[in-house]
């Protein structure tokens, strides 16, 4: 059960170890409880960008807590609340169902934190919380009219397996859709009760055997183990809804939900790098620059390359459309490098005028930041750079 905690600070149990969300001090640098949970989670190696479905190994992970020790063939789905016929699935009876398979981009909300200035003191992203797949499931929607929701549902709420607790709140990862977005459907995109990624089972780390993908939403609503759906009458006020995951400038405000993907674009390094600082190097000459774009919003329908550290754009090539609406796009361009040093960066569009802002807007949760990437890369002709061997 999910419990808020007491106003009394003597009869909070979990105040010594789960204190409130914070900002980092200006002088601050990353904490050991922020690399402790860089240890856990990681993100994309960005050279994996060559790939059009992220290998599951590559993909980024973000566990809130425990990986759960979950076996399929002792797995149960319930379905309940406001419906007409409560169902318990196992599952092969879950794949006895009509099954799809989506190709989808999925991207933590909090990608980009580490960046913001001061730092909201989380998971330490920069850019590489990202990846697809290809994602193989039942449609939500079958199985909720195989419950019969009740006229009165408005929301469904999806429980996973891992518990814990965050910020002196106990509780089961819990986090709800509102019910036009749960039933998908043209035009929205549509949500899956997933058991398979890139034609495998789903490994652990990504929600074995059973999780939820909601197309175009950030991360933290493709709820991983997913054991139950419950379809509710009222809007659901759980901590993972109402106090996680809001846009906020002040710790006391309400704030607004984060939901949909902001378009970003990123390039997959060029050249070679420098081992601690990650700096790229590239020879003079023609160096093909390539990546990736998303939206969540809409459809890319343009990305920019800038080489000089955004102070002019050139449009890049877009990749073909190839009918996956919900899974980045590649992208290509062409620059002539120049002995010196340069910053990369690239910019994407989609089709409702969404962009990316050179100078990101600040939230106290670091959430949805989609400041344009800025890649070091350094230009030596080959005979500047010095080889040792043993």
């Amino acid at each position: 059960m999910e419990s808020r905690p007491s106003s009394d600070p003597f009869s909070d149990p979990f105040g010594d170890i789960s204190p409130p969300a914070r900002i980092a001090e200006p002088t601050e640098g990353i904490t050991p409880e922020e690399l402790a949970l860089a240890t856990r989670n990681h993100g994309l190696p960005l050279e994996a960008l060559r790939y059009d479905l992220t290998p599951p190994g590559l993909h980024y992970v973000l566990v809130h807590y425990d990986i759960p020790a979950a076996r399929a063939d002792d797995w149960r789905l319930t379905v309940g609340g406001r419906v007409r016929r409560p169902l318990t699935l196992d599952m092969e009876t879950l794949r006895s169902f009509p099954a799809v398979t989506h190709r989808v981009t999925i991207e933590c909300a909090g990608n980009g934190r580490a960046r913001l200035t001061p730092r909201p003191v989380s998971q330490p992203w920069l850019v590489e919380a990202v990846g697809t797949a290809e994602w193989t499931g039942v449609p939500l929607r079958l199985l909720l009219a195989e419950a019969g929701v009740e006229p009165d549902a408005v929301e469904a709420v999806f429980t996973g397996a891992d518990h814990g607790v965050e910020r002196g709140v106990e509780q089961d990862y819990r986090r709800s859709l509102p019910l036009e977005v749960a039933t998908g459907g043209d035009p929205r995109p549509e949500v899956l009760v997933a058991y398979g990624m890139n034609g495998r089972p789903l490994p652990p780390q990504h929600g074995h055997p059973l999780r939820l993908v909601v197309p175009g939403w950030y991360g933290m609503a493709h709820v991983k183990w997913l054991r139950d759906i419950t379809l509710t009458d009222a809007p659901f006020t759980g901590f993972q809804q109402t106090v996680a995951y809001r846009l906020r400038q002040e710790a006391d405000e309400p704030g607004e939900p984060v939901t949909r993907i902001a378009p970003r674009a990123l390039i997959a390094p060029p050249g070679f790098p420098e081992f601690m600082s990650r700096t790229r190097v590239v020879r003079p000459g023609q160096v093909v620059l390539e990546g990736r774009a998303w939206s969540g919003c809409a459809p890319v329908t343009r990305v920019e390359v800038s080489t000089d550290d955004c102070r002019s754009w050139s449009e890049a090539t877009l990749a073909p459309q190839d009918g996956h609406a919900w899974a980045w796009r590649g992208w290509h361009a062409s620059w002539t490098a120049t002995p010196g040093s340069h910053v990369l960066s690239a910019r994407a569009t989609d089709a409702e005028g969404n962009t990316q802002p050179l100078e990101q807007p600040w939230n106290r949760g670091g959430f949805a930041n989609n400041l344009v990437q800025r890649m070091p890369v350094l230009c030596v002709a080959e005979q500047q750079v010095s080889s040792f061997s043993s």
